[in-house]
């Protein structure tokens, strides 16, 4: 039977976050001047944009189009940031080569913007790997609700209990619960190990895809 690999995108293939936060800090506080606590910033960065927003703001604060302005600002400063670091994780190059080899199927679940998903696959020409892209504007709920790699299943005909999630986030390893899916669990300086360890269907925590092979993860599913 097929066995699908879906992976988030920042903090999971890339190792971005800290230029998110950055950019959010900016447009939050310099721009907005809403003096956040950094802290409290990087407890905000999940689902989409617009859902920040709202979550920070409240829903009425700023009208739909000043979102999108303020949103695509944002994205334009961290890939400006982050164009000279722009890199894969350790070992995944070789990780996804190993895969397609076998005969597994990629996909790609993320809260990310068809802009940010774009700035990393054709710059790192990699497009070619996966046969399922799902971003923010293609659910109307972000993660945790399972819907994004529901989708990517779905995309690539693989049932979900064939399907292996890798996530850098509490809230993506929740969707992949709901989804009915096992995670593997990038950990990284925004969470710890100590975030992950009551969800039941994490299989491994790694640092980097050194640590593990694509033929030894199927043999969890």
């Amino acid at each position: 039977m097929t066995t699908a690999f879906l992976f988030d995108l920042n903090g999971t293939m890339i190792d971005d976050m800290e230029y998110h936060v950055k950019a959010w800090t900016g447009i939050l506080n310099e721009d907005l001047h809403a003096g956040l606590e950094d802290a409290y910033i990087r407890g905000q960065m999940y689902g989409k944009n617009e859902e920040l927003f709202h979550r920070v703001f409240g829903p009425d604060r700023f009208t739909a189009e000043e979102i999108e302005h303020w949103s695509m600002e944002k994205e334009k400063r961290y890939q400006q940031a982050f164009r000279p670091h722009l890199r894969l994780i350790a070992g995944l190059q070789h990780f996804l080569d190993e895969a397609k080899q076998l005969g597994i199927a990629l996909g790609i679940g993320t809260a990310a913007i068809p802009f940010n998903l774009d700035f990393v696959l054709d710059n790192l020409a990699i497009r070619s790997y996966f046969g399922a892209l799902v971003t923010a504007n293609d659910v109307a709920v972000s993660k945790p609700d399972p819907e994004v790699y529901l989708a990517c299943a779905r995309a690539l005909q693989v049932p979900p209990e064939r399907c292996l999630v890798f996530e850098d986030a509490p809230k993506g390893v929740e969707a992949a619960l709901n989804a009915g899916m096992k995670a593997v669990v990038i950990l990284s300086s925004l969470h710890g190990e100590s975030e992950f360890v009551g969800y039941p269907n994490v299989v491994r925590m790694i640092h980097d895809y050194t640590e593990i092979s694509p033929e030894n993860l199927t043999c969890l599913l």
